[in-house]
């Protein structure tokens, strides 16, 4: 069976900076699969969250699942193959659990919460390679600092390390489909051109063994 002939859906998971867009920009072009980035949305809650994170966390975050989940049926229902910038998953195991452990998000909320989140992702076939962007601080913040979005200029370096933690406890805790895990401090698929040939192979290589 050869994976250029089936329908795929490939998922590109990381941290704030990785790079995960630019990756889906590229792999999208080089396999020829419809890119389907982070959906914009207007949350509703966002400005009283602000304000107050511990009262309006669970409506937030249960804003964005919605959404997200949205997003995910389309793309599994897309006539063609397709890759995407950022899953549910991390919306749910990364970021709702980031502001619970800080303390943003009372237990009885979280508990719904996780409660949701499990019954209606159950129902979710999920991405056929999950391709996991790993990088450190230090790289995620130089990347930050090169794309110059002004939102993001104030980011902890405390919170990112924070993430990096979850983003390693959910993809080691994965088995719904393979992992392929790239070292970001390794590689520089935007200057180098021979990196992104490397994980183009890498890549390849893993959708072969999906098929095989």
């Amino acid at each position: 069976m050869d994976y250029t002939t089936q329908k795929t859906f490939i998922a590109v998971a990381g941290n704030i900076g990785v790079g995960k867009s630019s990756l889906t920009r590229l792999l999208s072009r080089a396999f020829g699969w419809e890119p389907f980035y982070e959906a914009a949305a207007e949350n509703p809650y966002l400005a009283d969250f602000y304000q107050d994170m511990r009262t309006w966390s669970f409506h937030s975050q249960v804003f964005y699942l919605g959404k997200r989940l949205e997003h995910h049926r389309l793309l599994v229902d897309h006539f063609s193959s397709v890759i995407q910038d950022r899953t549910v998953y991390e919306d749910a195991e990364i970021f709702a659990r980031n502001l619970y452990e800080q303390g943003q998000m009372s237990d009885r909320d979280y508990d719904a919460y996780r409660r949701l989140y499990r019954a209606v992702s159950s129902f979710l076939p999920p991405p056929d390679l999950v391709v996991y962007l790993r990088g450190s601080v230090p790289t995620l913040m130089r990347h930050i600092h090169k794309r110059g979005n002004a939102y993001e200029q104030g980011i902890a370096t405390s919170y990112l390390e924070q993430l990096n933690r979850l983003y390693d406890a959910w993809i080691e805790d994965w088995t719904a489909s393979p992992v392929l895990t790239i070292d970001m401090d390794r590689h520089d698929f935007l200057g180098e051109p021979a990196d992104l040939d490397r994980i183009v192979a890498q890549v390849k290589k893993a959708l072969v063994a999906i098929v095989a």
